[in-house]
């Protein structure tokens, strides 16, 4: 397990999953939450018997979660080993935020020519969302609230496909923003409040110019952030996984 985990008896049982969907997927988005969330850290060791006992199910779901985890590159498979959460690095989170920079750029600039009056107050909802979690020094709360005004961006720009493909990234994204959130904390905030008055006011270009240089900030904060999150206590320079 990688020293910056929290110890795994720490951790509660969680409830019985709800089975709606088939059991693997299931299995298979909790782990990846945990994983984003850092309740399973980079390096970590997957024991599919304990992961099982703490999902409430048996280990099969488990092993083919695990399986589809790593395709999708979530989880690494060393033969002889067994799992471990994936480790990042600087070439992917790279090439990651800077797709994600070309993507909701495009997405901005198309929400500023489209916004109704009624989407603009849900993005500014979700400003005083963010804003209420950056005064709560609530790293989980700020995370939640940026992927979900970023999502409300990407859904007034009106072009499903350029959703759907800003989608694949997201859950990435919020992987690698949940280290940096505190230290970008009031400055990305209000970066988004000039950006929702930009789409209000209907500026379009205005609106991918800014988006470009929000995401490129948070991916030089990323990198900038990158000793400190490979400290051996995870934390330096006051930044500390969450």
């Amino acid at each position: 397990m990688s020293e910056t985990g929290p110890a795994r008896g720490s951790r509660s049982r969680r409830k019985p999953l709800e089975r709606p969907a088939p059991l693997r997927q299931v299995v298979t988005d909790e782990i990846a939450d945990m994983i984003i969330t850092g309740e399973l850290q980079p390096g970590e060791h997957l024991v599919e018997q304990e992961l099982a006992a703490q999902l409430g199910v048996s280990r099969q779901p488990v092993r083919e979660a695990l399986q589809r985890l790593h395709s999708e590159g979530w989880v690494d498979l060393r033969p002889g080993l067994g799992a471990f959460v994936h480790t990042p690095t600087a070439e992917e989170a790279d090439q990651l935020l800077a797709t994600r920079t070309l993507l909701e750029a495009e997405s901005a600039r198309l929400a500023a020519a489209n916004a109704t009056p009624a989407q603009v107050e849900q993005l500014r909802e979700l400003q005083a969302a963010g804003e209420a979690a950056v005064a709560a020094d609530d790293d989980a709360g700020m995370v939640a609230a940026n992927a979900a005004l970023h999502a409300q961006i990407m859904t007034m720009s009106g072009n499903k496909v350029l959703t759907e493909l800003i989608a694949l990234v997201d859950s990435r994204v919020r992987w690698y923003y949940r280290p940096i959130a505190r230290s970008r904390g009031r400055e990305a905030w209000d970066e988004h409040r000039e950006l929702i008055e930009v789409i209000a006011g209907g500026n379009a270009k205005k609106a991918g110019d800014l988006m470009r240089k929000h995401t490129e900030r948070t991916r030089k904060t990323y990198h900038a952030a990158r000793p400190a999150q490979n400290a051996p206590d995870g934390r330096a320079d006051g930044l500390e996984t969450a």
